[in-house]
């Protein structure tokens, strides 16, 4: 089978999912950190947040609207920021 007859028949198994007429062998789902609730849970402007995190405000404006998403150790800390409020407070007394 050439590579165009793979992309072809590729494509169309994909129409063919989303149509239902045949299920994903596997779906993936990323959950990414909403930083707006946790930051809001907490009770903090963008500013504070963001001196809090020693992150810039462009920054966590960019995790809220969505234009951007947190990874790495910040993906981190705001997931243990989100199980346990408190450590907020300390890490930016750091």
């Amino acid at each position: 089978m050439s590579f165009g007859d793979e992309l072809i028949k590729s494509a169309q198994e994909a129409v063919d999912i989303k149509n239902g007429k045949v299920k994903s062998s596997r779906v993936t789902r990323y959950e990414v950190v909403d930083v707006k609730a946790i930051r809001e849970s907490l009770g903090v402007t963008q500013e504070d947040f963001a001196a809090g995190l020693n992150a810039s405000l462009n920054t966590v404006k960019s995790w809220e609207s969505k234009r951007r998403n947190p990874t790495g150790l910040a993906e981190s800390v705001l997931r243990a920021i989100q199980k346990d409020p408190k450590l907020f407070n300390q890490i930016a007394a750091a």
